[in-house]
């Protein structure tokens, strides 16, 4: 099979597109033929090193595609079936992720326990399918399950059109949460509000903590923190007293001024939240199953053009998940 290998950390120049062996679907494993595949900020991360993994190693969390072949024990599930893959792996209180602590998506073929794959509904494509599991996971539980967030509450989401942004804008419009939400482009911001954003700020030119003031009088109930030393400080301003702000990620960098003061005079609660367990998957997959929370793609590549669709991610011009497709294939 075709399959996007890395055999060194580095840029987008060392993802090679090879022949690899055929995966075989060991006891209680599903064979699942790949027709489309998403990228993750996970993928960059994991490709320049950020952790360094053993290699050679396919990359890629997310996936949908058709069951090849069953393993010895599986049931429910049958050979020529449309299946979409949850990447989340439990090993009781830890969850490790598809093409990070193991070969993941980006090949034409995967092996992987049954436990993880799940019928995909005709009204979904291949490529929205393989859009949503990761960050819609991720944002879910950092909302309904860490946050529990309620209709009616006020949630500040810094970088929508990135993966877990734009997957925490959806969750909350589902749920009837009104949304803030920030970009440092104008054109990302005005498809936000097309998409039901309450209120949309360039945070490259605008005060947000002030706009956030102005459209809710107190602060937000809930802040998405997901960028940390480059908003830190504006979220624990923007976040109400008593409010919660939910934490999965620093893609600016991890170690921001603490800002204590804040956290004992605004009785603030900071929550962390990784990845989602199988119900937050299942939670996550019924709000797209059903159509109230949207999936966006931004742009699709064949598996051949891998590296350039890794750089459009890198540069953050993306708005909605860039998707791999393998070679032929398609919805």
């Amino acid at each position: 099979m075709l399959a996007a290998r890395i055999h060194e950390d580095g840029g987008p120049e060392v993802l090679r597109v090879e022949e690899v062996p055929d995966p075989v679907a060991g006891p209680g494993e599903v064979l699942v033929r790949i027709r489309a595949a998403s990228l993750n900020h996970l993928d960059i991360w994991v490709r320049k090193g950020l952790p360094s993994v053993p290699k050679p190693r396919i990359l890629g969390a997310d996936g949908a595609g058709v069951v090849e072949a069953l393993g010895d024990g599986v049931e429910g599930l049958f050979v020529g079936q449309r299946v979409v893959l949850n990447p989340g792996l439990e090993h009781g209180d830890t969850i490790t992720v598809v093409g990070e602590h193991r070969d993941g998506t980006h090949a034409e073929l995967i092996a992987i326990e049954d436990a993880q794959v799940f019928p995909l509904d005709d009204t979904l494509s291949f490529e929205v399918a393989a859009a949503f599991p990761l960050v819609y996971e991720t944002a879910y539980r950092m909302l309904v399950t860490r946050a529990a967030v309620q209709e009616g509450e006020w949630a500040l989401i810094w970088g929508i059109g990135g993966g877990v942004g734009t997957a925490a804008f959806e969750i909350c419009r589902a749920l009837g949460v009104r949304t803030i939400v920030t970009s440092g482009h104008d054109d990302k911001l005005a498809r936000a509000v097309e998409w039901g954003a309450d209120v949309a700020v360039n945070h490259a030119k605008a005060d947000v903590v002030q706009a956030v003031r102005e459209a809710t009088g107190k602060g937000v109930d809930v802040v998405v923190e997901t960028v940390g030393e480059a908003t830190w400080a504006r979220s624990l301003a923007a976040v109400r007293p008593s409010g919660r702000v939910v934490v999965c990620g620093a893609t600016s960098g991890p170690n921001p001024p603490a800002q204590l003061h804040r956290f004992w005079w605004k009785q603030l609660t900071v929550m962390g939240s990784t990845m989602g367990t199988r119900d937050d998957f299942l939670g996550a997959y019924e709000l797209v199953r059903t159509g109230r929370a949207a999936v966006h793609v931004d742009r699709v590549y064949p598996l051949s053009e891998i590296a350039a669709a890794h750089e459009r991610l890198e540069s953050g011009r993306q708005l909605g998940k860039i998707v791999l497709v393998m070679p032929g294939e398609g919805s």
